[in-house]
Order: structure tokens, then sequence, then C-alpha cells
């Protein structure tokens, strides 16, 4: 059934998708943002004298840590001393001076803890003279970890994978998730202390709240716990919780650090969303569409929010006929389902799933709504097409749309449909990307 939406849209689609993805390189951003002229190494307005330091240790952890380290080698070469790359994805090739461990996500297992241990056993030989440059990007959260003491891994998957199915803001499940661990929440910087320290990142979070991205390691945090408590408590999650997860955290009256005790730092956000979406407008534009970045900061329970953009999408559409020349509308963010049903799927083909129903019968309006990580959930996909055809035309052979959206199946609905957008790990993640096109 892969004809539900011709091949020539899905392509066009495609185009501005990969032109999203290519801005979201993580080498590229890498070697784009640290310049080395004179012995000098340039970040932004920033000037570190390379003379000044003994070693430099670069760890790198999170979904695109691979690229992000090789992009800093290709600039740093042998001015390097040691280096560790963490991350999810398994490695074509060795990186010079780099050591690879294979870690785990979305929820975290013992290769998280040896990820972990053994980036602290690095910073714990690092003294004043040293500079460590972190490479951080999305997925970092699970990829190292470390719980507090008197936790184990187990308190924290169940956390983790209770917080993901609540419906909780992702600043929530990151504010929570910083309090049951010891390297979270600028507990690096700790371990890195007395060294320098400059964090380079990827930014997976709406509006790059650095301390929220990979709940920020090497950021002191800013998070606002009771915030959290509280709707934690609201949302009735407290009381799935692990009886001694609850105790940690209804004992806490807000982690601090005493400055002393915390690397003097410097981050740097190298690679976002807002820079995807803005590179996809250029691809379209260049396709031939009138192209508007309609919202760069989506948010809330993803099906309501798809419902909301459909029906805007349909009044642009009325409002502008008839149109002069074919429009795209591209959209960026992150949402959160809510788990309820059985089935199996991901917040983007569950996006494209509500959206489909929104745009019911409404010819001229396609769609792609896609992870720029290349996985959506715990699924092989990125993401999934749809067009005003589809739940009509799934229909035909017995599939009902709305049953699957109650039942968070919307991967096994596009599966039917053929019209599941899949790439693989794309090494990279600046959140969702959603490409909308009105045919004339």
């Amino acid at each position: 059934m892969g004809m539900i939406i011709e091949d020539k849209i899905k392509l066009t689609l495609d185009r501005i998708y990969d032109a999203a993805l290519k801005a979201a390189n993580p080498s590229d951003c890498v070697t784009k943002n640290l310049i080395v002229t004179d012995n000098f190494l340039n970040i932004g307005e920033k000037k570190y004298k390379l003379n000044n330091y003994r070693n430099i240790f670069i760890i790198s952890f999170g979904k695109a840590a691979y690229d992000m380290a090789k992009g800093a080698e290709k600039i740093l070469k042998n001015k390097i001393s040691k280096g560790i790359v963490v991350s999810n994805t398994r490695i074509n090739e060795d990186i010079p001076r780099f050591r690879f461990l294979e870690s785990t996500h979305p929820v975290p297992d013992k290769r998280s803890i040896d990820g972990a241990r053994e980036i602290i056993k690095i910073l714990n030989t690092s003294d004043e003279n040293d500079l460590i440059i972190f490479l951080v990007s999305g997925g970092g959260s699970s990829i190292i970890a470390l719980p507090e003491e008197g936790l184990s891994l187990e308190d924290k998957k169940t956390t983790t994978e209770i917080l993901l199915k609540s419906g909780a803001d992702i600043n929530t499940i990151n504010t929570i998730r910083k309090n049951i661990s010891s390297i979270k929440g600028g507990g690096l910087l700790k371990y890195s202390y007395p060294s320098e320290v400059i964090t380079l990142i990827m930014s997976d979070v709406v509006g790059d709240h650095i301390d929220v991205i990979a709940s920020g390691p090497t950021v002191p945090d800013k998070s606002d716990f009771d915030t959290a408590w509280k709707e934690i408590v609201r949302l009735g999650v407290s009381e799935k919780l692990p009886a001694r997860v609850v105790a940690r955290l209804e004992s806490i009256s807000k982690k601090k650090f005493k400055k002393s005790n915390l690397s003097k730092n410097q981050t740097f956000v190298i690679g976002n969303n807002l820079k995807s979406l803005k590179s996809a407008e250029e691809k379209a534009k260049e396709l031939g569409y009138d192209t508007q970045i309609l919202n760069s900061q989506l948010e809330g329970e993803t099906r309501f929010v798809a419902r909301d953009l459909a029906k805007e999408i349909i009044k642009i559409k009325n409002f502008n006929l008839p149109i002069n020349k074919p429009l795209c509308f591209i959209v960026g963010g992150e949402t959160s389902v809510k788990v309820k049903g059985k089935g199996l799927g991901g917040r983007n083909s569950e996006f494209a799933l509500s959206f489909a129903i929104g745009i019911r019968n409404e010819s001229k309006i396609s769609a792609l709504f896609a992870g720029t990580d290349g996985i959506d959930g715990p699924t092989r996909a990125a993401g999934a097409y749809c067009n005003g055809n589809t739940i009509t035309e799934v229909e035909k052979i017995g599939v009902n749309g709305e049953d699957k959206l109650l039942d968070n199946d919307s991967y096994t609905f596009f599966h039917e449909a053929g019209n599941l957008k899949i790439t693989g790990p794309s090494g990279t993640n600046v959140n969702d990307i959603g490409i909308i096109l009105i045919d004339k």
C-alpha cells in the first residue's frame, strides 16, 4: 500500500528532511566551532591558550558522540592526550587517541554505569593544569548513568520507564533523574575539579536549556525540584515509583554544590533544532515552495498538538486558496506521548497518525513527521508520512486510525499503510521535525 502517498511527494519531503539532518551533522558542527590559530583554541568569543595546558582530555557521550569526537580529533589531533566516546551507535572505525564504549538508550543498563565509571577514572587523573572538553549530545542521560549511593540501576531504570510513559514534561523527567544520579545536574564538574572545563553541546531540548540536555552533567544545577516533584505527585506517578527512590526524593531539600568544588566551566551550544529547521526552510524554498517555519518549540501531548496543527493547516489552506505556488510549513520541537494503550509506536508516528485523522479527506495536504535521530521511540522507524487520504485508504484494508491512536499503535498503522520513514540511527539528535506540504 506504499502508494497512498505519491513517490514524488515522498521524495520532496525526504529532500527537505535530509537538509535538516545535514545542518545537524555533529562532526561539522564541532569543526565549525573549534578553531585553532597560532596555538590558541577559539570557540565563539572565547580564546584558550593551548600552551597553558599540560593535558587535553576529550570526553564525548550521547547519541552524536562518535561523530562529535571525530570532528574534535580532526581539529586538535595530537594535542589530545586521551579521549573517550560512550554512545549507543556502533562505530565503523576507530578514532585515533579515543577509546570507544558502546552503551544503551533510552533505558540505562550495566554498560551505562561502566561508561560513567570510565569517564570518572579519566577525570580523577586530571589536575589544575589540564583542560577537559566535554562533547555532549541528547541521549546522554541513559548512555552514561551512575545512581546516587543507596539506589540501584534497577531503581533508576524503573523510574525512567515510569516517567517516560507518564506524560510528564521532559524538564520534569530530567529534574527527577538528576536528583537520583551522582553525575547529572553538574555532577561531572565535581569529578573534573580543579581542571578547566569546556562543554560543546548538540541540543535536543526545546529552547536549548543547557542544564536539561543529557540532564546537564557538566552544568551547575538550577532546576526547580519542588515544581517537578509537585507535577509527579499531581500525575499520580509518585505512587508507582520504587520506594527507595520516593524516600530519596522526599528527603531532598535541593542539592547545592559549593562553587569551590566545581570546575571553572564554559558551555557552547553548537547545533540545535532551529538551525536544522532553517536549513529545511532553505531547501524547501529552493524546491519552489512558499515556505515558513510555523513553530520551532512544539511541546505538549502529541495527539493534541498534532490535532491542533492539522486544524491550523486546514485554515491556512482555505485562507490561501487559490495559492500561486505550493506551500511548505515546517515545525520542530518535542512532544510527549501519554501511553495508555498496548500498541507499538513513538511520538513521531503518533503525531503523524493524529495529524492524518485531522486532515482526513484534505487531498492537497501531505506531511512527514520524524525524529532527527532516526529512532522513533522503541521502533525501528524515524517517523511516518501521511496525507489527506491516509485514513480512508487504510480503512479499506480494515485498519481503523482512531482505534490505533487510542491503543498507541501508530507504528503498526503506518506499517500497514507502507508509510513508515525508516532511516536507521542518524548519529545526531536535535529533536523532531515536521514538514507539511500544501499543493496547488
